[in-house]
């Protein structure tokens, strides 16, 4: 095995892996959503996790790359020059997905759970121009301070600065605060890895169609 092979055989285990992290990270909330009020889509966590970043972004979207690399192990597709300019074709629609992800996260994780944003302000419509990056949000003040919401409903945010304690933070909130933070956090590392993992991935499959692949394995193959 060559160095271009090998190379592609761990990218191929380490978007197998991260895959299955963004799949996973992103079920979390919609699993909880569906435990708590016994149906999907009923007072959800958020509207983020429905526009499926881990699932479709950082899964669906990395399966074909993730699959040819891994194909290098098996003295397979990825073991000829072609193989590795599709293989470095596939990890496009990996930086695509990835891209998707990041964005989607990132803009979560500015805007917040629902139960700290007032109705009129939340939409679940799906809309690039919801994917919206405010540099003055970048504080997370809804998850930094006290509680988000107002003492006397937990669908009315406060706008002001005086945050309530901790001691006011409903266990309905802190819950879907927590979950809210820890998937969306997850869903951006991962849609990061990804991006790095593909972006070489297109380099060593450049290579391996420049310098070739060992010439025991191509006539293997």
């Amino acid at each position: 095995m060559t160095c271009c092979e090998g190379c592609t055989s761990c990218n191929g285990f380490s978007l197998l892996v991260l895959l299955l992290s963004g799949v996973v990270l992103n079920a979390i909330p919609l699993i909880v959503n569906r435990v708590e009020e016994g149906k999907f889509f009923q007072n959800p966590i958020s509207c983020f996790e429905w526009w499926y970043p881990g699932i479709i972004g950082a899964g669906l979207m990395a399966i074909p790359a993730t699959t040819m690399s891994l194909a290098a192990r098996k003295r397979a597709c990825c073991n000829n020059r072609g193989g590795m300019f599709l293989s470095s074709f596939f990890n496009v629609i990996t930086i695509i997905g990835a891209v998707y992800c990041m964005l989607v996260s990132l803009s979560a994780l500015l805007e917040g759970p629902l139960i700290c944003n007032s109705p009129s302000n939340s939409t679940c419509k799906f809309s690039f121009e919801n994917l919206r990056i405010d540099p003055q949000s970048l504080n997370l003040q809804w998850f930094s301070n006290g509680s988000c919401v107002a003492p006397n409903s937990l669908n009315s945010p406060i706008k002001n600065d005086t945050m309530t304690s901790d001691l006011h933070v409903s266990p309905k909130e802190k819950r879907h605060r927590t979950i809210f933070f820890s998937a969306f956090v997850g869903l951006l590392l991962v849609g990061f890895l990804e991006l790095l993992f593909a972006l070489s991935q297109i380099v060593i499959g450049f290579l391996g169609c420049l310098c070739g692949v060992s010439k025991r394995r191509s006539r293997i193959v």
